[in-house]
């Protein structure tokens, strides 16, 4: 038996999401879909609701980025490179970008409409989760 609830633990530990989509604490969004996020993060979609949605991609963490990519855009780093190229010759660019974590959750707290990822123990008062990975 005790090495059943352990076994239940150590999964539910492994299986915990690491990463989380934010937003402002002052945001009006309390959750948001998969699909919502894909889109806001892709430029098909430039408000959520009547608020204005602002995406921002941390540099230099490739191994969270490519697992956002993969889990929440739904493509590879190659699919989604094609899909920039192809945006860029209708005028449309990618999200901006943030050089670390900590300016990630920076310009999220301060930009209205602003919503980009972080580790989950980076969430606080400042910042709202909406969307764990």
């Amino acid at each position: 038996m005790k090495a059943a609830v352990m076994a239940a633990c150590l999964v539910s530990i492994l299986s915990a999401s690491e990463y989380t989509v934010v937003v402002s604490k002052k945001s009006s969004f309390s959750a948001l879909t998969v699909s919502q996020i894909r889109d806001v993060f892709l430029q098909k979609r430039r408000n959520i609701g009547d608020e204005k949605a602002i995406p921002v991609n941390v540099l230099g963490h490739e191994e969270v980025r490519s697992l956002f990519e993969t889990k929440v855009l739904g493509m590879d780093r190659n699919r989604l490179n094609a899909y920039w190229v192809k945006q860029h010759f209708q005028g449309v660019t990618p999200p901006l970008t943030q050089p670390s974590f900590e300016s990630v959750k920076a310009f999220v707290e301060n930009v209205d409409g602003a919503i980009g990822y972080l580790p989950v123990y980076m969430v606080d008062g400042k910042v709202r989760g909406v969307y764990e990975f």
